[in-house]
């Protein structure tokens, strides 16, 4: 092998653009790459200047706010601009400039990289129009919410709109944000982008929440579609894993033996679990670990969340599995306080029950499930 960089090679096929202008701004190099994408040849880019590469709009957008900015700090990172190809079409691009100065600090030349963003661009307009889409629902369900009678007639019509106005659009923008993350971003967009994530994945769970206290009460309780030929135990472990990489401070221990098939709705187990562990890792003892079981005992089996901290008071023990009530030990409560509620109509709907204790030691949610009602032996 080669040792030696072809560092010619390097500048002139390079995975981005290249050019180079001189202190009036003239474009005095490039590399073969944006050659290609401009449909120009280098010397035919020599007889160019840098503004006469962009559309209309860029160069105004160009003069007034980036032009100074390459003045004032000799860089720019990310500027979004639009060349104009040999046969007229239009080339997103993002540009990273950078000036050289001599010893006297007067003008040498400015290098910029170009970097296409046809790709981003479309995500940027995918985000905007989803948060359009996702504005006009909000509005449809206020003036949907305020027509509402007392007798709830119309909340067939509140599912829709939360399952379809206000689902597709938060889908839209968890994709845009994951296609965004692969791209190169600045720290700061990084960061923004992360949030982005998180917020969509709480929205996510609050509408499904919402979706599934209507679906409960408009048709007397949580349906489930029992399957005994899928195991249950690599759907437990995934909610763990996940659980665990969304709060990296803490420890989650998963003890998971189930010897023989399930015949439960893995889905809505899964849920159950999530929501339990998630209650735990927000009121209990942030230096000790959360546990998990989830085992065959005698006829039921049963699945726990225990965590140690300040017990629940007595006062409020039978008002935990109450839609909508925030309240106990440990954090400020967060989301509708549905978590809870519909760990409790999950059981239900599978023949169990989900109880609690909770002392000084320890506070423990149990689901106990008879084997006659969700288990076939083998």
């Amino acid at each position: 092998m080669d040792d030696v960089v072809d560092f010619e090679d390097l500048f002139e096929r390079a995975p981005c653009g290249y050019l180079v202008l001189d202190a009036a701004g003239h474009v005095v190099a490039t590399n073969q790459t944006l050659q290609g994408w401009l449909g120009y040849s280098a010397s035919e880019l020599k007889q160019k200047r840098f503004l006469d590469l962009l559309n209309v709009a860029g160069r105004i957008f160009y003069e007034t706010h980036f032009a100074p900015l390459l003045r004032m700090q000799d860089f720019f990172d990310e500027v979004a601009l639009d060349f104009v190809t040999r046969d007229g079409t239009k080339l997103a691009v993002l540009a990273n400039a950078r000036q050289r100065r001599d010893d006297d600090g007067n003008l040498i030349s400015t290098r910029v990289a170009i970097f296409q963003a046809k790709e981003r661009r479309r995500y940027e307009r995918d985000l905007v129009e989803a948060r359009k889409v996702a504005e006009a629902a909000r509005k449809e369900l206020a003036a949907l919410n305020a027509s509402l009678t007392e007798t709830g007639l119309l909340r067939d019509e509140f599912i829709a709109v939360l399952g379809h106005d206000l689902r597709n659009p938060l889908a839209s923008i968890s994709a845009g944000m994951r296609m965004l993350s692969r791209e190169p971003l600045s720290d700061k967009a990084i960061g923004v982008v992360g949030l982005v994530e998180k917020a969509a994945d709480r929205m996510h769970g609050l509408i499904d929440n919402i979706l599934d206290l209507a679906r409960g009460r408009l048709g007397g309780g949580l349906t489930v579609e029992r399957d005994a030929n899928e195991p249950l135990e690599p759907v437990l472990r995934q909610v763990v894993l996940e659980l665990q990489s969304a709060t990296p401070d803490r420890e989650i221990e998963a003890k998971i033996e189930i010897p023989f098939p399930v015949s439960v709705d893995r889905i809505r187990i899964g849920q159950l679990a999530s929501n339990l562990l998630a209650n735990a890792l927000t009121h209990g003892a942030h230096d000790t670990p959360v546990r998990l079981e989830a085992i065959v005992a005698g006829d039921n089996f049963v699945l726990s969340v225990a965590n140690s901290g300040t017990p629940i008071p007595q006062s409020i023990m039978d008002k935990l599995f109450q839609p909508f009530f925030r309240g106990g030990a440990g954090e400020s409560p967060q989301g509708l306080g549905l978590g809870l509620h519909i760990a409790s109509e999950i059981a239900t709907a599978h023949g169990g029950n989900l109880t609690v204790s909770s002392t000084r030691e320890q506070t423990v949610f149990t689901f106990s499930m008879p084997l006659g009602h969700g288990m076939d032996r083998q």
